[in-house]
């Protein structure tokens, strides 16, 4: 009989008497990076919470010293390497569940410490509400490893404006907790020892509201401004993402990433 202790979900979901639903990413030991099971957890732990009647509000966190570091670049460059339906349903399972936490019905709310990188400020971008800790540090850093974040670049455009847009996911650039305050990507910037308290005041603010009208409220505002993805929109997202990945400059800029040095396309000045 094998000794071995099963593995802890990489996503945990908890829902509090009152009806706080928290879910959190749950690979510490990669600074919460996604890959294929993270993704699938998302996505079926956002439909179960989206049926739960007693949920009034949902906080994304994640667990450890960082928030959400992106993509888990093994599992890309694993994935780059698989015939074209099953790179396509990868792409697919990042576009889709950027659009199941984005259209989530209920009040959102991002709880970020650490890094948020890649999909990490997709799904700050999804959310309604974004609070970061002072020590914050962000990045859409995908163009860095030969990668193209258009799973994620609708919602970016939302959330910062394409003018802002462009410039990080262009240049790969990171940018403190100020500046994705300017910029429009978190709503408030508090002392790390105040993030929780922050958090559960904004959401009692959010218990205050009308269940039944904060959800209209939610899906007017998303459908009538053309917040919402159609499948075919998703279809070409999620094309565009798998076929950059694996591209030879995707596979390049995966290989250096592992190897630590500077991809072959890098001109010094």
């Amino acid at each position: 009989m094998s000794s071995a202790k099963p593995s802890a979900p990489v996503v945990l979901l908890d829902i509090s008497e009152r009806g706080v639903a928290t879910v959190t990413l749950n690979r510490p030991e990669v600074n919460n990076a996604y890959n294929g099971a993270v993704l699938q957890a998302i996505i079926d732990g956002l439909e179960q919470l989206a049926k739960e009647p007693k949920v009034r509000a949902l906080v994304i966190r994640g667990a450890g010293r960082h928030f959400q570091a992106g993509a888990d670049i093994n599992w890309l460059a694993e994935t780059a390497e698989l015939p074209p339906e099953q790179n396509f349903a990868g792409s697919m399972l990042t576009t889709r569940a950027m659009q199941r936490l984005n259209e989530f019905p209920l009040p959102t709310i991002a709880q970020i410490h650490g890094a948020c990188f890649g999909g990490g400020i997709g799904i700050a971008c999804c959310c309604d509400v974004v609070v970061c800790e002072e020590g914050s540090l962000f990045g859409i850093t995908e163009v860095r490893v030969g990668a193209a974040p258009t799973p994620i670049s609708t919602h970016m455009v939302h959330a910062m404006g394409l003018r802002h847009a462009r410039r990080y996911a262009l240049t790969g650039e990171r940018f403190d907790a100020k500046e994705a305050h300017r910029i429009g990507l978190v709503h408030e910037v508090v002392a790390r020892d105040k993030l929780e308290a922050r958090v559960a005041e904004i959401v009692d603010a959010i218990f205050l509201g009308s269940p039944t009208a904060i959800r209209m409220s939610k899906a007017s505002m998303l459908a009538a401004n053309g917040w919402t993805l159609e499948q075919a929109t998703m279809d070409w997202l999620a094309h565009e993402s798998w076929m950059q990945r694996a591209s030879k400059e995707g596979k390049e800029g995966f290989a250096a990433f592992l190897q630590k040095r500077k991809p072959a396309w890098y001109k010094p000045a």
